[in-house]
């Protein structure tokens, strides 16, 4: 009785209230947004609400396997689940349904499982492994390299069969290696990166290269007596032109047309034939609802199927319409809270691999959140990816579980020496 008492004693139940709070209030939003006027049963598998509610039983049970497990299991067996899982990925080439236009999922019968969707948490224990190595300096080269080929490898596997939005998701592990001592020029890159892109898809690439070289050549005069550093200028010169130059062919020749009407709807361009016409009913039903929501159940754009996924990628904009301002405000702060919580468990962490690993559950699941809802409001690009505990589907849900609970597992061993 009392190790048991012991036990439950460090386990972070806070962090286990959130994850419950957002669980349950996805499965009522979900019921609420396949409501019909025949009033079925919230537990009625013949629709999503009752399926995830079965998929919520699912993952209780095995949240408390999770715990159950020695924390050293997940320290000593990562690389095997990362290849496991990394193998169950590359099936999907092979034995994949192609499921609106991507073959991303694996069907047996009525059982479907996506599984992009487990290589975040098996990647992230694999990175956490690696980092936490004897001699393992994130500074050195041969260790960047490393680290980029356990990110890399199953972004591969994921984009062969074109799912593009799980493969982004993968980008979020440079800000834990940023932590980990990555070097702050390699962030200045990266924002460059971002911005030469946007450019290369709103200007011709021509004046884009004729303004870099302005610049260039400005910066060549005031610098010509250190040759040093102007033959870096002109490295970097030529870097950025390329860069801009491939950004616009790849937007041209290898983007798939409804990849490049989402990024055109971002960006304020004209589509043709209404392809824009989820997020402008995304909009409008978030936008209806006001200061205080039309009410649960009452939600017109809802009710009547205007937004397409609106179970799925577009479940935030059910809330907005049904809960109002005030409901997203209080569903933004539970999130927060969360995201607080993980940073505070991640820092107070004594094991390396632990600390390592809560960072990658805190970035995952942000990216999800700020992208899914920027998603619902027209701010950010349509990817596909929902938003963590509370959108429909049992893939997302079991993943995001097991992602989180392994390290509310970690978190209860945090005292005791490991790697």
């Amino acid at each position: 009785m009392a190790r048991n008492e012991s036990f439950t004693g460090k386990i972070d139940w806070i962090t286990v209230l959130l994850y419950a709070i957002l669980v349950f209030f996805g499965w009522i939003v979900i019921y609420s947004s396949v409501y019909t006027d025949e009033g079925k049963s919230i537990f009625d598998t013949s629709v999503n609400s009752g399926k995830q509610f079965q998929w919520i039983v699912a993952c209780s049970i095995i949240a408390a396997i999770i715990l159950i497990v020695d924390s050293r299991f997940y320290v000593t067996f990562a690389y095997p689940v990362y290849g496991i899982i990394l193998l169950f990925v590359t099936s999907v080439i092979f034995l994949g349904t192609v499921v609106k236009g991507h073959r991303n999922w694996i069907h047996a019968g009525s059982f479907s499982v996506q599984p992009s969707e487990f290589a975040k948490f098996s990647v992230s224990l694999g990175l956490a492994k690696f980092l936490s190595g004897l001699n393992v300096d994130i500074r050195k080269w041969r260790d960047k390299w490393r680290a980029l080929a356990i990110i890399s490898i199953p972004v591969v596997m994921i984009l062969i069969p074109g799912d593009a939005g799980s493969a982004i998701v993968f980008s979020v592990f440079a800000l834990v290696l940023f932590r980990e001592g990555l070097e702050s020029y390699f962030l200045i890159v990266a924002a460059v990166v971002i911005v030469l892109s946007f450019l290369a898809l709103i200007f011709s690439p021509l004046a884009i290269a004729l303004v870099l070289t302005v610049i260039a050549g400005l910066l060549i005069y005031q610098l010509k007596k250190r040759r040093k550093i102007l033959w870096y200028i002109v490295g970097i010169y030529m870097l950025a032109v390329g860069y801009v130059f491939s950004v616009n062919y790849a937007f041209n020749k290898v983007l798939r047309p409804h990849q490049k009407d989402r990024i055109n709807v971002l960006l304020g361009k004209q589509v043709e034939n209404g392809k824009d016409w989820n997020i402008r009913q995304s909009i409008i039903a978030v936008g209806s609802g006001g200061f205080f929501g039309k009410g649960y159940l009452n939600g017109t754009q809802t009710k009547l199927k205007f937004v397409p996924e609106q179970s799925t990628d577009f479940i935030f904009s059910s809330i907005g319409e049904e809960f109002g301002f005030i409901g997203c405000t209080m569903l933004i702060l539970v999130y927060l809270s969360l995201f607080y919580r993980l940073l505070y468990l991640a820092e107070r962490q004594r094991s390396k691999f632990s600390r390592v690993y809560g960072y990658c559950v805190m970035c995952i699941l942000f990216f999800h959140f700020l992208i899914n809802m920027g998603m619902a409001i027209g701010v950010a690009p349509v990817i596909g990816i929902p938003l963590p505990f509370i959108s429909y589907g049992g893939s997302s849900l079991l993943s995001f579980t097991i992602l989180l609970f392994i390290f509310i597992r970690l978190d209860t061993q945090r005292y005791e020496q490991m790697r």
